[in-house]
């Protein structure tokens, strides 16, 4: 059978000239005229599917038969979603015509049109302001005032005992004998308007104040052209409650070491259509999804242009042109001239086209389904439908829910349809199968108090999405908790009461061992600190009953158990020892952790680290003997860097007084103080020349001194380990 796709054009204006056609008088048409075509008919919801992120992905399928006309309820909190995502699928090369739905103007925009300027809660003050200059009739006020009323106000007054009242206000009305009279509006007086303009106004005013309260029912219209009998499918996502995921662990009376895990999941209809014998499908994912107002009529702000008047020029004059200068208009107008035929592109989709491409992934992938449900995939095409209400006491038998994991989401699928009246809740069953499962007692050095907690494995091909539990033991509730998503091949602790009859106790003290090792080797200085740690656990059991009692010990930063020590799981955060305690004894677990933190300084001559290589001389004597050819040979290094520094410095200072000499000569010339600057002269010149040839030679000596400790660095060589410094930590 050959499948058609269209997409779809949304129309806000009344839809159907085919309408239009079916009124007019049967005497009038031609012999030759069609048909009028028939009344539009409901497209029933039958498939829905909820995710976790709030969105529903809802399907309605029916028969259709030639040029039909069909109709979809929904509320207009869903027409933004409806808009975005609305896909029409005829199974037999129908057309699809347009879709059209009831729309209507914004309410401001609606009230702009009228010319009281009232918005949609005025408060009193207001609607008399709107009534301004128009011509009013104030009874119950004393004798009937008749006139234009011209203004409102309120005052404040003070009563006898001194209180300031609450606003009152009062109207100004312009009599028709030109008198100005003040009346109070209290519960007795009333104001009518007695110009029939202003009346209609206001009538106008208040019916479209009313008409906002009726517009939140939508109704929807689809025009599908084609022969003979077919099947349409219009589908859409929406704005839903979040379906929520409900467990519960039963354990046999007589242990076997698995217990039944059943699953509910609560679902609410709020979408204001019936779910009659829907085909249901729950999905732990949240697809990226969002709205867009596009059912809002969009107003743009267009600029105010005054309009030009007539300027009197006053006589200017212009400066004559050196050369012409190339006119930037003229050269804007080139740079950006539009191209000598405009040309546009018309994107049409074709027939075949992907359902995935133009509705969506969502749409997309429930509009593959009917050959996902020839897979095991349980998702069906719509049609055959069965009848009666799925309740959940027919749970659980084998197949009524199959399931389907694509992408990074898993699939509830019901088998059975379901039915659920707008504005109700369900709990529909998703689950229902033994897992391996042992009571322990969970303790963690976060979270001191000791729980009853299950050890849950989920060797199921399933993917438990989060939820609340309850376990049952022995036919009686024994607690409840939250779990997270639990993911086939997991195992998983679900704690879900206290259990006071275990008692863990971590040592009072954490004795730390602190070791350091010093290490050179060809000018690397590695100094290496590592710490080893035993936490000492007690566990005591008062039960009659063996417990397995599981210790969470918190793992450190750049910590690692040593090998003798095996947990029987790691968390990201923690390490789970598993100890069997009989009932009234005590159970010990030490547990050891060693961590290595190494800090690594080059020696040479680059950099002074004189103060290092004291530091770790510091250790230990034998170090500190190794290590002083190096701390001497840096120093000196240091000493005549100073030095040379220094000598730098002053061949500077040296270099400013001769210029200083020099200028005063070429001011003073021939007089005899110009005699002594010329001796002050000769003696700087040979200060600088004594210098330079100082800092020649301490450049000499540097080398050298360089030269010597890089060997002294090279020789030496030297493996240490340090005495152990004890500590204890609570």
């Amino acid at each position: 059978m050959r499948r058609s796709f269209f997409a779809i054009l949304l129309f806000v204006a009344p839809l159907t000239p085919l309408a239009q056609t079916a009124k007019a008088p049967a005497a009038k048409a031609p012999p030759s005229a069609a048909p009028a075509a028939p009344a539009a008919i409901d497209l029933p919801v039958r498939k829905v599917v909820l995710y976790k992120n709030g969105v529903g992905y809802f399907e309605h399928a029916g028969t259709v038969n030639g040029n039909q006309r069909v109709t979809v309820d929904f509320t207009s909190t869903q027409l933004n979603d409806v808009l975005q995502s609305l896909t029409a699928l005829d199974s037999s090369g129908g057309i699809i015509g347009a879709v059209g739905y009831n729309s209507t103007m914004p309410i401001e925009q609606q009230l702009n049109t009228l010319a009281l300027g009232l918005k949609e809660n005025p408060a009193t003050p207001q609607v008399y302001q709107a009534l301004r200059g128009q011509r009013v009739e104030v009874t119950g006020a004393g004798a009937p005032l008749s006139g234009r009323l011209v203004n409102i106000e309120s005052r404040k007054e003070i009563d006898k005992i001194g209180a300031t009242t609450e606003d009152r206000y009062y109207v100004i009305v312009e009599t028709d004998a030109g008198a100005l009279r003040t009346a109070e509006i209290t519960d007795a007086v009333s104001v009518r308007m007695t110009d029939p303009p202003l009346e209609k106004q206001f009538a106008s005013y208040l019916e479209i104040i009313a008409s906002a309260r009726d517009q939140q029912l939508r109704h929807l219209t689809l025009e599908d052209r084609g022969q003979g009998q077919r099947q349409l499918q219009v589908s859409y996502i929406s704005e839903v409650p979040v379906w929520k995921s409900t467990y519960r662990i039963v354990f046999p009376r007589d242990p076997n070491g698995n217990a039944t895990l059943q699953g509910w999941a609560v679902v609410d209809n709020t979408v204001g259509v019936d779910w009659d014998n829907v085909q249901l499908s729950l999905v732990a994912g949240a697809p990226q999804s969002f709205i867009q107002p596009l059912s809002q009529p969009l107003y743009t702000q267009r600029p105010t242009i005054p309009i030009s008047t007539v300027v009197q020029n006053a006589p200017i004059t212009s400066e004559a042109a050196e050369g012409r200068e190339y006119d930037r208009v003229e050269l804007a107008s080139k740079m950006y001239a539009p191209p000598a035929e405009s040309q546009s592109v018309t994107v049409n989709a074709a027939p075949s086209m992907p359902l995935r491409a133009i509705g969506g992934p969502v749409a997309g992938y429930i509009a593959n389904g009917a050959n996902m449900a020839g897979s095991g995939g349980g998702l069906g095409s719509g049609n055959g439908y069965g009848g009666g209400v799925y309740r959940a006491s027919d749970a659980m038998h084998e197949g009524d829910v199959s399931t389907n994991a694509f992408d990074d989401f898993f699939e509830y699928a019901l088998t059975q349809p379901v039915t659920i009246h707008k504005n109700q809740s369900a709990m529909v069953p998703i689950l229902q199968q033994e897992l391996p499962a042992t009571h322990v007692t969970l303790w963690s050095d976060t979270h001191p108090t000791p729980l009853r907690a299950v050890w849950l494995e989920n060797t199921s091909k399933l993917t438990l999405d989060s939820g609340s539990f309850s376990i049952f033991e022995s036919g009686e509730f024994a607690g409840e908790g939250l779990l997270d998503p639990i993911h086939p091949g997991e195992k998983r602790l679900l704690s879900y009461a206290v259990d006071q009859a275990v008692k863990v106790r971590r040592g009072d003290l954490s004795q730390t061992r602190t070791l350091h090792h010093i290490a050179m080797h060809e000018g690397v200085l590695v100094e290496t600190t590592s710490t080893v740690t035993d936490t000492n656990y007690v566990v005591t059991n008062a039960a009659d009953q063996t417990r397995a009692v599981i210790v969470e010990h918190t793992r450190q930063p750049n910590a690692e158990l040593d090998a003798d020590v095996k947990p029987d799981e790691t968390t990201a955060t923690a390490y789970r020892f598993r100890l069997g305690v009989d009932p009234h004894q005590t159970k010990e677990l030490k547990v050891r952790e060693h961590a290595n933190i190494s800090e690594r300084v080059q020696i040479g001559t680059q950099s002074d680290n004189v103060e290092t290589l004291i530091a770790v001389g510091d250790y230990s004597p034998a170090l500190a003997e190794k290590l002083k050819p190096a701390i001497e040979a840096q120093t000196a290094l240091a000493d005549l860097n100073a030095k040379i520094e220094e000598i730098t410095e002053k061949q500077k200072t040296l270099a400013d007084d001769e210029n200083r000499y020099r200028e005063n000569l070429k001011a003073l010339k021939d007089t005899a103080t110009a005699k002594r600057f010329v001796d002050e002269l000769n003696q700087a010149e040979d200060a600088i020349e004594a210098a330079r040839k100082e800092q020649t030679d301490l450049e000499k000596q540097r080398d050298a001194a360089q030269a010597h400790l890089d060997i002294v660095i090279s020789n030496l060589s030297f493996d240490t380990d340090l005495d152990v410094v004890l500590s204890k930590t609570p």
